[in-house]
């Protein structure tokens, strides 16, 4: 893009700033008064604006649109010029988020260089936030359920505002993921995104991290809310922090000024913050070990992620995109699944959601023979070895034993059909065409079976 907003009062000047430009290439649009800018950008954001301060017959001056631009539209460089140009007035600018200041009357070389620079910085900005995009949605938020659709429409819709979300979710369900999604999603993008845990055992560590050291030593070291200003900070498994610094944190959160450990100064930060637990806060709370002002003021938009175990019709997808994701990046072979491998992916038990699903496709792409498909029993091997499962296994073999063939076939059928019933999500649609039975047919043999159809095994 090479699109500049040019935005003056004076005609002479905007025509000639934009004849300038044109002839290097560029091409522009023209405005003379704040409402026509705004409208402007917020119809299509300009690769750069260039920015008179003093604007006549406007309701805003250049230092307000910069601060509006700067807010809706971070990723937008903007180059403020004026007549009236003083050292105050510069730093003003600069301060606000303006990328240069030029002083009329402008030279033309320090005009196109101070442009060039400004253009490439807003190429690089773009691009980076594409590709940090590209990068997230292609890792754990993928699938293509019905639940992770509209877990996805309300990640979408939670970006767009600049509210603290709360996301909740078992271990190795996507909370990071999420949030660094809403980040460069949203409107705080061109700042930094900060993730902090909070599970840190270390209570003055934790403290530091967060707030900063600056004592009479010479010592300094800004903390994650300072580094976070203008973008997002993450605060993750929030309902491990120490009840000290939950208080502490409330009060930034109402003040929105920091004060680093061992210092009097105190800085204005404005950013957002998304939080994210694996706890049940609500007890956390009556056990007095959470802080429930706290909670409120970081749960104004709750988000809950949905388990791998949730949205089974996805784990196909993943484990493909997992396979192709690893040989690309480690170097190893690339290998298909056969049917019945995809099939028990989907009727396994999930505890550790997308986080175990991607270490048990690495494990079988190491150990496995890169010739052959993934199958099934491969798997098996080298899934983990849970107690439970081995008990059961032995207990099912001592019970056969002494059974007879009918006996025996039930506990068959009533296993597998519940393990097809939970694949499906309950579908007993879905489950009777895959099974190869009448669904009319699937209802007896469920009936005679003592299996509710309805339930969740």
């Amino acid at each position: 893009m090479s699109d500049i907003l040019i935005v003056d009062d004076e005609k002479d000047i905007r025509e000639l700033i934009s004849e300038i430009l044109i002839d290097e290439g560029f091409s522009t649009r023209l405005s003379s008064n704040s409402a026509e800018c705004l409208n402007q950008v917020s119809s299509a954001p300009p690769s750069l604006l260039i920015l008179d301060i003093w604007l006549k017959d406007s309701n805003m001056d250049g230092i307000d649109i910069l601060k509006k631009v700067k807010a809706d539209y971070p990723y937008v460089p903007v180059v403020i010029i004026s007549g009236h140009g003083n050292i105050e007035i510069a730093v003003s600018a600069i301060k606000q988020g303006a990328y240069d200041f030029i002083e009329k009357p402008f030279n033309i070389e320090q005009l196109l260089v101070v442009v060039r620079r400004a253009m490439e910085t807003s190429s690089l900005r773009r691009e980076n936030k594409e590709l940090k995009q590209k990068d997230i949605i292609e890792y754990e938020l993928k699938g293509e359920s019905i639940i992770f659709r509209n877990f996805m429409s309300s990640l979408d819709k939670v970006s767009k505002a600049s509210s603290r979300v709360l996301i909740s979710g078992s271990s190795g369900s996507g909370k990071k993921t999420s949030a660094r999604y809403i980040h460069e999603n949203s409107k705080q993008s061109a700042g930094n995104f900060i993730a902090i845990n909070c599970s840190v055992s270390d209570q003055d560590e934790l403290d530091r991290m967060l707030f900063g050291i600056e004592n009479k030593d010479g010592l300094q070291e800004v903390g994650a809310l300072e580094k976070a200003n203008g973008g997002t900070i993450y605060l993750d498994e929030v309902a491990e922090m120490p009840l000290d610094l939950q208080g502490k944190l409330l009060k930034f959160l109402v003040e929105k000024t920091i004060t680093r450990n061992g210092s009097t100064k105190q800085f204005d930060v404005d950013l957002r913050i998304i939080s994210s637990t694996n706890t049940n806060l609500s007890e956390k709370i009556k056990s007095k070990k959470f802080r429930e002002d706290l909670f409120h003021r970081l749960n104004v938009v709750p988000i809950k992620i949905p388990s791998l175990n949730e949205r089974i019709d996805d784990i196909p997808l993943l484990a493909k995109y997992f396979v192709e994701q690893l040989s690309s990046s480690n170097g190893f072979a690339y290998r298909e699944f056969t049917n019945e491998a995809l099939s028990f992916l989907q009727v396994m038990n999930w505890p550790g959601n997308i986080r175990q699903l991607r270490n048990l496709i690495e494990r079988v792409l190491i150990l496995g023979n890169p010739a052959d498909k993934i199958s099934s029993e491969e798997l098996v091997f080298s899934g983990p070895k849970e107690k439970d499962n081995g008990e059961k296994i032995n207990l099912i073999s001592s019970e056969l034993a002494g059974m007879s063939l009918r006996e025996a076939r039930e506990i068959f059928e009533r296993d597998y059909l519940m393990l097809q019933i939970n694949r499906f999500g309950g579908n007993i649609s879905k489950t009777a065409a895959f099974v190869e039975m009448e669904r009319s047919a699937l209802h007896r043999k469920l009936k005679s079976l003592g299996i509710n159809s309805s339930q969740k095994f």
